[in-house]
């Protein structure tokens, strides 16, 4: 289940499609899709496997990150960044909803309810790690060494306003096909030999599938023919500028906006206001990730217009602290945090965000798109991680003094 819904998840195929361009089709979208995929279902059989046999989330997500570490020593810089980007892309409107609702289903069946409060999050931070596995192990068979990333360049100019949509439609309507038709096919399949849900029920259910196709379809048009050339636009605009503290500013300002937008951040902090029953306020969680969100973005410039400023002076120190913190945050909060970092990351990252690090980047002589632009969705995954668990220190700190 957890292969079939990332493949058809529309982040993933938009960041996919991304990486094939950039690098010149020298991996194919396909090729990406099905490694990021397969890591991040043999990733949700394990988070299944953890919340069944109780283990706890914090040292499951130590032992991830710390095989994730391995990985990366024997990858090279721009699949890691590619890496921890198809990571936080595999967490979106497909994906997030149905990973929830799983998370909590199963937790429910525990009798303890704090347990079963605690472990409903995390399964997606799990899930997304997944999706690292997959791009690091496909490096070891396809190497990049070498390989310089070149942004495919557009006409701003557009002769018709509909036509490089309809240009784009016959191509995009056959791949959301292949990419849905697999989960489909196993819905008919268990509605045959197992579910025996009344007509009238899955009658619904199919057309909820052909809602999702034509939404899709729709979506993966839009940013492709319109939405990431706006902002290849901006981004190579504002870096063209002599100050680069305009770049940056703005980047800053783009991520707080932008994770206001994301329709999957609105499901995940309903999901928890209702779990603690109202004692986590989602709006206090929407304004710890927007700061997290626009810190990520704002860093991400900087790294682009500073050289020698590299992805993993970030990520190292940033994941190695937020796996730090799990140890001595409350464990809703860890559960919570992971799953942020992946929701955060949902369709405006992988497709305005994204586009807009990768026109700032063309615009520096020093840069190289395929090294520098890639990562800013990592960025974005990763900050949430800090900001919710330094919450969670705070709710920590405020709670004791309460029992006092």
């Amino acid at each position: 289940m957890g292969f079939f819904i990332n493949i058809a998840e529309p982040d993933l195929q938009v960041v996919a499609i991304q990486v094939s361009e950039v690098m010149g089709g020298y991996i194919h979208m396909f090729a990406i899709l099905a490694a990021v995929s397969v890591g991040a279902g043999l990733m949700l059989a394990f988070g299944i496997f953890r919340i069944v046999k109780n283990i706890p989330l914090n040292l499951a997500f130590a032992a991830i990150y710390g095989a994730i570490c391995i990985l990366a020593i024997f990858s090279s810089e721009d699949m890691v960044a590619i890496g921890f980007d198809t990571s936080g892309a595999t967490t979106g409107a497909l994906t997030v909803p149905l990973v929830l609702a799983l998370s909590i289903g199963i937790s429910s069946m525990k009798k303890d309810s704090k347990s079963a409060e605690e472990d409903s999050f995390g399964l997606v931070g799990i899930m997304s790690a997944g999706a690292v596995f997959g791009i690091l192990v496909l490096n070891i068979f396809v190497k990049t060494d070498g390989i310089t990333g070149m942004l495919k360049s557009h006409d701003p100019q557009a002769s018709s306003l509909f036509g490089p949509f309809a240009a784009q439609m016959p191509k995009i309507a056959f791949e959301s096909f292949i990419a849905l038709f697999p989960i489909m096919a196993m819905f008919v399949i268990f509605q045959k030999a197992q579910f025996k849900l009344h007509k009238k029920t899955f009658r619904k259910m199919i057309m909820g599938f052909i809602y999702t196709y034509i939404g899709l379809c729709v979506f993966l048009a839009g940013a492709s023919a319109g939405f990431m050339n706006v902002g290849n636009f901006i981004g190579h605009s504002l870096a063209a500028r002599e100050n680069k503290a305009i770049l940056v500013g703005t980047g800053f300002f783009v991520g707080m906006l932008t994770i206001l937008t994301e329709p999957a951040v609105y499901i995940l902090t309903r999901q928890i206001e209702s779990v603690t029953s109202g004692y986590i306020k989602r709006r206090t969680v929407l304004f710890a990730l927007s700061l997290g969100v626009a810190a990520a973005v704002g860093l991400s410039m900087l790294r682009i217009a500073v050289p020698g400023i590299r992805l993993w002076h970030y990520l190292l120190p940033g994941f190695a602290l937020s796996i730090l913190m799990t140890f001595f945050v409350p464990k809703i909060f860890v559960g919570i945090a992971f799953d942020s970092g992946g929701v955060a990351s949902g369709p405006m990252s992988a497709t305005f965000i994204l586009a807009f690090a990768q026109g700032a980047s063309d615009a520096m002589e020093h840069s190289d798109i395929l090294t520098d632009s890639f990562g800013v969705i990592a960025m974005v995954a990763m900050t949430p991680l800090l900001a919710l668990q330094i919450l969670g220190l705070v709710y920590k700190i405020k709670s004791r003094k309460s029992e006092v």
